[in-house]
């Protein structure tokens, strides 16, 4: 894909000018969403780009000129909702592969297709893969690849990571996580190990799947061929449990390819 890059790219010397530039950003974002993407369809219903400042404390904990992963190369955004990070880093000059699947999707890919067309994106480009298969990436290579919210959605966590980590060289995870059972009778959380809903069990969503415990994410990703080079928790740190609203938490995890 050749890159075309925008003429007021900022040029970033920090993740906090960062961060600064996506609050500016975001009025673009909201301008561009005043309009419902099609007359029978709706917005994606949370805040996407928040996960900019959780992701900032994942990089306090990488080396100096780690910021390089975010200005410059190849990235995709598997899961991407109506691709707000997507197109937010296309404004800083990278190009994206906005991966996603209709029918998981929240308004089957309408609302990206929309905000594309309304931002005059040239540099993200649009692929419907189901990650429930056994999938080709669009692109044989990622420089950094987002992979937030999506993992507890799949059927197959241990593939999807193992081919990541063939095709990328750095991604940005997170995903619910549990620290006991929901009765409250079994602790998962020194133990690596993962609890598979029921259908019905968390949020009556048959599309989740698999909840880790912190330390079975982390073998995942190692086992699957990723380093661990930092992660954060957030949410309910003391009493998370795999189904209840009250006691969601997400583990973020920065990691770097070893295939």
């Amino acid at each position: 894909m050749p890159s075309h890059r925008p003429m007021n790219q900022p040029v970033l010397s920090s993740y906090q000018e960062l961060l600064a530039h996506a609050v500016e950003w975001k009025r673009t974002l909201e301008s561009a969403k005043s309009q419902p993407p099609a007359p029978d369809r709706t917005w994606y219903g949370y805040d996407i780009l928040s996960n900019l400042w959780h992701l900032e404390n994942l990089f306090n904990q990488l080396p100096d000129g780690a910021l390089e992963i975010f200005t410059s190369g190849h990235v995709a955004d598997i899961g991407a909702a109506d691709g707000d990070l997507s197109y937010f880093f296309e404004s800083l000059g990278l190009s994206v592969d906005l991966i996603d699947w209709p029918a998981t999707n929240w308004n089957g890919l309408e609302g990206a297709r929309a905000l594309g067309e309304r931002l005059g994106s040239r540099n993200v480009a649009i692929h419907e893969v189901n990650l429930d298969t056994q999938f080709q990436l669009p692109s044989e290579r990622y420089d950094l690849v987002f992979f937030l919210g999506i993992l507890y959605h799949l059927k197959n966590p241990f593939y999807i990571l193992e081919s990541l980590a063939r095709h990328c060289h750095y991604c940005f995870l997170s995903t619910r996580i549990a620290r006991q059972t929901a009765d409250q009778k079994l602790t998962l959380e020194h133990t690596p190990v993962a609890y598979l809903l029921d259908p019905d069990e968390c949020n009556g969503d048959p599309t989740n799947y698999w909840i880790f415990s912190a330390p079975g994410l982390i073998r995942l990703a190692q086992r699957s061929g990723w380093t661990v080079r930092a992660s954060y928790r957030v949410g309910d740190t003391r009493q998370s449990d795999p189904s209840t609203t009250a006691h969601d938490e997400r583990m973020f995890l920065a990691l770097e390819s070893c295939l």
